[in-house]
C-alpha cells in the first residue's frame, strides 16, 4: 500500500522496520545488555549545570531546559551520568523529565539506550517512563516492541491511558497496519477509555497517508455525529480538517474537500494557511484557475498570510498554463509580502520559460539564483538542460552538464535521459553511447526508460543491429524489457522491412508476461500494410478488440491508408463505416487519400453513396462527395 505524507503532521523518523517484527517480552530486549558509550561529563554553560552540579542545579536544569525542550544530546547524556552517580539516587520523575526531553528532540534510540542503563542499575520504571518508551518505539516504526512494553506496563499493575493508546495507534499507522489501528481504537472504547481529538487525528492521518481517504471521511462523520462503531462524539480540530482536506485534494476530490472546508468554517474553525493552500493546490491541479485565484484573494482578505508553498502552487499552475507574465507578477508580490522564493519557485519559473520556448529568459533566471543566495540543484540543471535539448541547442546543454559536474551537483538518471534524447534527435549516436558510458562513472543505474531511449534512438538512426545487440544483452542479464522497449524494436524492424523478425517479437510478448497495447498493434499493422500483407493486417486489427485493446484513430488511419494504397475500396468503405460507428473521424491526410482514390477512376464512383457522414463534414452531408 502506497504511503503518502500529510502537510498537517510532522514527519516520523524513517527507521527501517518490518511489519513482521516478532512480538516479544520486554525482557528479551536486555538479554545481552551492554553499557553504551556516551559522552562523559562535560562543562555545560553557566546557565545550566557545571561538571560537578549539586542536586539543586540538576533540578533547575531539568525544569528549565528539559521541559522547554532546549537540550542537546551531549547535555542529556552528561546530566544522565550525573543523575545515576548521585547518592541517594534522584526520584524516577527526574529521569522521566530527561527522557521526555530527549524524546522531544526526536532522539528515540537514545531514549531506549538510556532506559536500558536505568534497568541495569535497578531503577524501576513507572507509568510515565513506560509511556515515553512506547512512544519512542512507535515513532521508530517498531510498534511490536511498543506493544511488548504495554504488556510490561500491565504486569507492573499500571493501567494504560489515552496517551498510551494514541502512541500505539500512531505506531500501527506508521507501519500501514490500519485495520489493527482501527481495531485498537475500538478496543480502547470498549475498555472504557475515551479517545481524544489527538487519538482521532492520529488515525485520520494514518488513513490518509495510506490512501484510504474516503474511510477517513467516513470516520470523520462517525466521530462527529457519534453514530459509528466507536460510540463517541469528538469535535475535530483544525489539524484533523486539514489532514482530510489535503488528502481529498490530492485524490482529485476537490468538491468534497471544499465541502469539508466550508463545514470547518461553519463550525467556527478558522482555516489556516495549510487549509487554504491544500484547496488552492487541488483547484490548480484540476484546472480551476479562477477558483484558485478567488480563494487566494479570500485568504489574504481574511488575514491569513500565504506562505512559500501557497505561492509555489499558484506560480506552478500559471507556468503550466503558459501565463508567464502573471507568474512573474506573483513572484514580485511574493517578495513584496516578505516571503522568500526558494529553489522550487525558481525551478518552476525556469521550466515555465522553457515550455514557452523562452530559453534565454530561463537561463537569465537560472544565473540570477546564485546572486540571490538561492542554491541551484539537480532539478534546476535538468530543467534548463531539457529546455536546451528541445530547442536543439545541444552544445549549451552539454556545457551545462559539464558545469553541473564541476560544481559537484550529481547528475541524475533524468539528466542522462534528457541528454540522450537530445543527442539521438540530432543523430549523434556515438556521442550518445559515450554519454551512456558516463552513467557508470557516476554510479548511476540506467532505468527501463533509459534503455527505451537508447533502443528508440538507435532504431530511428538506422543502427538496428546495435539495437538488437543491446536488446539481447539486456535479456541475457535478467533485465525484464517493458512493452515500450518491444514497441521501439518492432517499429524499427518494420521500418527496416524485417517484418518476420518483428512478428516473432510480437508473438513473444505473451511469453514475456506482457500485453500488446494500442501502439504495439498499430506499429505492427503499419508494418504489415507496408509489406503488402493486408489480410494479416486486417486480422490483427480484428483480433485486437477481442483481446481487450480498442483501436484508436491512428490505428484506423494506418489500416485505411494500407487499403487505399492497394485499391481495396470495399474495405475502405467498411472501415469508414466502422469508424463512424465509433465516433472516429479520419484525419486530413487520410481524407485526401480516399478522395484521390475515388477521383482517379470512374469505377469507384459507385462507392460514393456508401460513405458515412462524419461530424467534421456535417455541413456537406457526405464527407467525400465531390461535384
Amino acid at each position: 500500500m502506497a504511503v503518502r505524507t500529510s502537510p498537517c503532521s510532522s514527519s516520523a523518523s524513517a527507521i527501517s522496520s518490518s511489519r513482521t517484527t516478532p512480538r516479544c517480552k520486554l525482557s528479551s530486549l536486555f538479554e545481552h545488555p551492554h553499557r553504551p558509550i556516551s559522552p562523559g561529563p562535560i562543562s555545560l554553560t553557566k546557565d545550566t549545570v557545571s561538571n560537578a552540579p549539586d542536586r539543586g542545579q540538576l533540578e533547575n536544569f531539568l525544569k528549565s531546559n528539559c521541559k522547554s525542550g532546549h537540550i542537546k544530546r551531549s547535555e542529556a547524556f552528561s546530566v544522565f551520568n550525573h543523575l545515576i552517580d548521585m547518592q541517594p539516587t534522584p526520584p524516577i520523575s527526574s529521569f522521566n523529565t530527561l527522557l521526555g526531553a530527549v524524546a522531544k528532540i526526536k532522539r528515540y534510540f537514545d531514549v531506549i539506550s538510556l532506559y536500558k542503563r536505568m534497568s541495569l542499575i535497578g531503577l524501576a520504571p513507572d507509568f510515565i517512563t513506560l509511556n515515553i518508551l512506547i512512544n519512542c518505539y512507535c515513532n521508530l516504526n517498531k510498534v511490536d516492541f511498543g506493544l511488548a512494553v504495554l504488556g510490561e506496563m500491565l504486569r507492573r499493575g499500571h493501567s494504560p491511558n489515552t496517551v498510551t493508546f494514541t502512541s500505539l495507534v500512531k505506531g500501527l499507522c506508521l507501519g500501514s497496519r490500519i485495520s489493527e489501528a482501527t481495531g485498537l481504537l475500538r478496543k480502547m472504547v470498549r475498555m472504557g477509555y475515551r479517545p481524544n481529538v489527538v487519538t482521532y487525528g492520529t488515525l485520520l492521518n494514518g488513513l490518509c497517508m495510506t490512501g484510504n481517504t474516503m474511510l477517513a471521511v467516513k470516520l470523520h462523520e462517525e466521530m462527529l455525529n457519534g453514530n459509528g462503531g466507536f460510540g463517541v462524539t469528538i469535535k475535530p480540530n483544525l489539524v484533523c480538517y486539514c489532514t482530510i482536506i489535503d488528502s481529498l485534494c490530492k485524490d482529485g476530490l476537490i468538491d468534497k474537500g471544499k465541502e469539508l472546508f466550508l463545514e470547518m468554517k461553519g463550525r467556527g474553525i478558522s482555516p489556516d494557511v495549510v487549509a487554504y493552500s491544500s484547496i488552492i493546490h487541488g483547484m490548480c491541479h484540476t484546472g480551476r484557475w479562477e477558483g484558485a485565484k478567488g480563494l487566494f484573494n479570500e485568504m489574504v482578505d481574511e488575514g491569513v498570510h500565504p506562505n512559500v508553498v501557497t505561492f509555489n502552487v499558484l506560480i506552478d499552475a500559471l507556468c503550466k498554463a503558459g501565463k508567464m507574465e502573471e507568474a512573474n507578477h506573483l513572484l514580485k508580490l511574493m517578495i513584496q509580502r516578505g516571503e522568500s522564493p526558494d529553489t522550487f519557485t525558481y525551478n518552476t519559473l525556469i521550466d515555465g520559460f522553457c515550455l514557452e520556448g523562452r530559453i534565454d529568459d530561463a537561463r537569465d533566471l537560472f544565473v540570477s539564483m546564485e546572486s540571490k543566495g538561492i542554491e541551484t540543484d539537480a532539478v534546476s540543471y535538468n530543467v534548463l538542460i531539457n529546455g536546451y535539448c528541445k530547442s536543439g541547442r545541444m552544445v549549451e546543454a552539454k556545457k551545462l552538464y559539464r558545469e553541473m559536474i564541476c560544481k559537484e551537483i550529481m547528475p541524475t538518471v533524468i539528466t542522462y535521459n534528457t541528454l540522450l534524447t537530445g543527442l539521438f534527435r540530432e543523430g549523434k549516436v556515438r556521442d550518445a553511447w559515450n554519454l551512456f558510458g558516463e552513467m557508470k562513472v557516476h554510479d548511476l543505474t540506467p532505468e527501463s526508460c533509459t534503455y527505451n531511449i537508447l533502443l528508440d534512438g538507435l532504431c530511428k538512426n538506422n543502427h538496428l543491429s546495435e539495437a538488437m545487440e543491446l536488446f539481447h544483452y539486456l535479456e541475457n542479464h535478467d533485465f525484464q524489457p517493458s512493452i515500450q522497449i518491444f514497441n521501439c524494436l518492432i517499429d524499427g524492424l518494420c521500418k527496416a522491412r524485417k517484418i518476420e523478425i518483428a512478428r516473432e517479437l510480437f508473438n513473444r510478448l505473451s511469453h514475456e508476461g506482457l500485453e500488446p497495447n494500442v501502439i504495439t498493434y498499430t506499429v505492427m499493422i503499419h508494418g504489415l500494410c507496408k509489406s503488402g500483407q493486408l489480410e494479416n493486417a486486417k486480422d490483427l486489427f480484428l483480433g485486437m478488440e477481442e483481446k481487450g485493446c480498442a483501436p484508436n484513430l491512428v490505428t484506423f488511419n494506418t489500416l485505411m491508408r494500407g487499403f487505399c494504397q492497394n485499391d481495396e475500396m470495399q474495405k475502405v468503405v467498411e472501415l469508414l463505416q466502422e469508424m463512424a460507428e465509433k465516433d472516429f473521424s479520419p484525419d486530413a491526410s487520410t481524407i485526401s487519400i480516399v478522395v484521390d482514390l475515388l477521383s482517379k477512376d470512374e469505377k469507384y464512383r459507385e462507392y460514393l453513396h456508401l460513405l458515412p457522414t462524419f461530424p467534421a463534414q456535417g455541413q456537406t452531408g457526405r464527407g467525400y462527395e465531390k461535384s
